[in-house]
């Protein structure tokens, strides 16, 4: 009896230290669908979560899928589902980079527009509300739901906070923890500080547009080398010789590889052909 005990404690134990450990696996799926997460924020489509976007991706991998096995075969069809469905998810994080790049061309105009405020003599939540009516267009929005907040809360912090979360941009989250620091200690350098902020974002600007000019033909090469095989095959389905070939064992095995092996060629490429991302510090 008494080995039973012992041996039923320890197995408790096991399992106690074993639920404070979380597996390889979940730290993977957390970290994607944090990324996931983030470039929606980033992308203006908050109000979307991360399951609804993976539904729409395997709704719309069908469709596509049922459309083309219509037309040519099923094996065929099923390849052509499999890129579909990613595409609404590259369709966030290419609407998330678009977004980024103009708030990084407009942020220091912006700044600009706080620092004039400021040594015109409104306070700092006077200075971003007036960014609602006379900052860049694209960031309108974004502090005229800054102004309805702090008005409903009053509370300069916690407004500050969220829009820091809206944002979900690197370069706001210094301009905000700026703000947010001069506020709580006070200071008379709050104009030098933001005019050298507003130099150092342009500067950054001009050295990665620079980059981006460089790299685009790594990018647009990788597209058009995983591209123009696909376009081909969608033509030569159109034989019927052709879709029964591809509907044998040997075609599944060819477009099984051909599958893979352009799933994995086009992300080394885009991985060598990336630049570094801004990550958000200051969260």
């Amino acid at each position: 009896m008494a080995p039973a005990v012992g041996l039923m404690g320890g197995l408790g134990l096991f399992l106690i230290w074993w639920a404070c450990w979380e597996s390889p696996q979940v730290k993977a799926q957390r970290r994607k669908a944090g990324r996931i997460e983030q470039a929606l924020r980033q992308a203006g489509l908050g109000n979307i979560s991360p399951a609804r976007l993976a539904l729409a991706s395997f709704a719309f991998g069908t469709l596509v899928m049922v459309a083309i096995a219509g037309v040519t075969a099923w094996p065929i069809g099923l390849c052509f589902g499999a890129f579909a469905s990613g595409t609404p998810l590259a369709l966030v994080f290419w609407q998330a980079k678009r977004r980024a790049r103009a708030l990084c061309e407009v942020w220091p105009d912006a700044v600009d527009h706080l620092r004039s405020a400021i040594r015109a003599g409104l306070s700092l939540p006077e200075a971003l509300i007036q960014l609602g009516d006379k900052g860049p267009e694209i960031l309108r929005p974004v502090f005229v739901a800054f102004a309805a907040d702090f008005r409903s809360g009053g509370s300069f912090a916690d407004s500050l906070t969220r829009l820091k979360d809206s944002l979900a941009d690197p370069a706001a989250d210094r301009i905000v923890e700026a703000l947010r620091l001069t506020r709580d200690v006070g200071g008379s350098d709050l104009g030098r500080l933001l005019a050298t902020l507003a130099e150092c974002l342009r500067e950054n600007l001009r050295t990665r547009s620079e980059l981006e000019a460089r790299q685009s033909w790594t990018v647009n090469g990788a597209r058009l080398a995983v591209a123009a095989p696909w376009a081909v095959l969608l033509l030569l389905a159109a034989r019927p010789e052709a879709m029964e070939a591809y509907a044998r064992p040997a075609g599944l095995l060819v477009l099984g590889g051909g599958l893979v092996v352009s799933f994995v060629c086009y992300r080394l490429m885009l991985r060598i052909g990336a630049l570094p991302s801004e990550e958000r510090v200051l969260r």
